[in-house]
C-alpha cells in the first residue's frame, strides 16, 4: 500500500527532528557548572527514563498492566535485563561527553551503535543471515564504521596533544571531572556497545508490542510498553550510582542553591530532549511504511551526528585544535555517515 505523500513527509520530518533531538540534548551540560554531575545526571533520568516512559505508557496503553501481565515471561525478562544493563552505557555517556565533549561523544556513540546495533542482534538472534546478502551489507556496514571510529579517535587524540595548556578555558562551565581522552574514548566505546544492547532488548521484547495490539492498542502504544520497562530498569544503576556519588561528595546540597531555577530547567530540558527523541521516532517510523527502519534509522542517526557535531563546533569544542585534527574528524563524519547509509540499505535486503 502506498502511503499519502503527506504522511510520509510527516514521518521523515520526526525522524530527522528526533535526530536533531538526540544530537543536541547533552549542549546544557556546557552550562550547568554549578551543580556536580550526579547532581544533572540523576533528574535527567528521572525525567527522560522515569517520567516520560510512565507518562507516555499509561496515556497510550488503556489496559498497560492486562498487556503487561499477557506477554510472555522471556520477553519481560528481555526487557528487564538488558534495559538494567543498557543502564551502564548511559553511565558512561555521560561521563564520556564530560570527557571529550558533544561532538566527539555524540560521533562515536551513535557509530558505534549504529554498527553494533544492526550486527549483534542479527548476531544474536538471526546468525544465519550473514551468509546472505543482507548479512554481507550489514558486516561491511560495520566495518567501515570501525574505520570511521579510528579516524575520529586520532582526530581527538591530536587535539588532546593540541590543548593541553588551554584545556580549562575550552571546557568552560562543563559538568563533571575533566579525564583524560584516552579515559573518555573508553567510555564513549563502552556507551555504544551497551546502546546496541538497548536495540537486542527491543528487538527481544517484541511479544510485549504483540500483546499490545491484541489489547486494541497501536504498535506505537505497545513500543511505549516496551520502553517503559527497558527505561525504567536502566534508571536503576543511573540512580544508584548518581546517589552513590552525592552521599561521597556531599553534593545533596547543591539543589538547595540559591536561583537555582535556571539549573533545573536545562536540566529537565535535557531528559525531554532524550526521552521525546526516542518517542518522537517511535511515531515517525510507522507513517514512513515498510520501509521505516531502512529510511527513518539512517536519517536520525545522520541528523544525529550532523547536530552533535554542529553544536561543538559552535560550543568552541575544537578552537584552537590544528587543521590537521579537523580534517581527521571531518573524515571520520564523512566515513561513519557512509557506514549509516549501507547500514540503512541493508534493512532492504531482509
Amino acid at each position: 500500500m502506498t502511503l499519502p505523500a503527506s504522511t510520509l513527509g510527516s514521518g521523515v520530518g520526526c525522524a530527522i527532528a528526533a535526530g536533531i533531538m538526540c544530537g543536541i540534548f547533552a549542549l546544557p551540560m556546557k552550562y550547568l557548572g554549578r551543580w556536580q554531575w550526579e547532581n544533572v545526571w540523576a533528574i535527567f533520568i528521572l525525567v527522560s527514563c522515569v517520567l516520560m516512559p510512565l507518562g507516555f505508557a499509561w496515556g497510550t496503553v488503556p489496559h498497560l498492566l492486562e498487556v503487561l501481565a499477557a506477554a510472555p515471561a522471556h520477553a519481560i525478562v528481555a526487557a528487564c535485563t538488558l534495559g538494567f544493563a543498557w543502564g551502564f552505557g548511559a553511565i558512561m555517556f555521560g561521563q564520556g561527553v564530560s570527557a571529550v565533549g558533544i561532538a566527539m561523544s555524540n560521533t562515536l556513540v551513535l557509530a558505534i551503535s549504529a554498527s553494533l546495533g544492526s550486527f549483534l542482534p542479527m548476531l544474536l538472534l538471526a546468525p544465519e543471515r550473514l551468509h546472505r546478502p543482507q548479512g554481507h551489507a550489514v558486516v561491511a556496514g560495520t566495518l567501515i564504521g570501525i574505520a570511521g571510529i579510528v579516524c575520529c579517535g586520532y582526530a581527538g587524540a591530536i587535539r588532546e596533544r593540541s590543548q593541553k595548556s588551554e584545556a580549562g578555558a575550552l571546557r568552560g562551565a562543563m559538568v563533571g571531572k575533566a579525564r583524560t581522552f584516552s579515559a573518555g574514548l573508553l567510555l564513549c566505546v563502552g556507551a555504544g556497545l551497551l546502546s546496541a544492547v538497548l536495540n537486542i532488548g527491543y528487538s527481544a521484547a517484541q511479544p510485549i508490542l504483540h500483546a499490545a495490539i491484541r489489547f486494541g492498542s497501536s504498535s506505537f502504544a505497545g513500543s511505549n510498553a516496551i520502553w517503559l520497562l527497558m527505561l525504567t530498569c536502566g534508571a536503576i544503576p543511573n540512580l544508584l550510582f548518581c546517589g552513590w556519588l552525592m552521599a561521597k561528595n556531599g553534593s545533596w546540597s547543591n539543589y538547595l542553591q540559591p536561583a537555582a531555577g535556571r539549573l533545573y530547567g536545562l536540566t529537565i530540558l535535557m531528559g525531554m530532549l532524550w526521552g521525546g527523541d526516542i518517542f518522537l521516532y517511535g511515531f515517525a517510523s510507522p507513517k514512513i511504511g515498510r520501509l521505516g527502519p531502512a529510511i527513518g534509522w539512517p536519517l536520525k542517526l545522520i541528523a544525529g551526528l550532523i547536530a552533535a557535531n554542529a553544536a561543538g563546533y559552535l560550543t568552541g569544542e575544537w578552537r584552537l585544535t590544528p587543521s590537521r585534527a579537523r580534517r581527521w574528524m571531518a573524515a571520520g563524519l564523512a566515513v561513519m555517515l557512509a557506514a549509516i547509509v549501507v547500514l540503512g540499505w541493508s534493512s532492504t535486503l531482509a
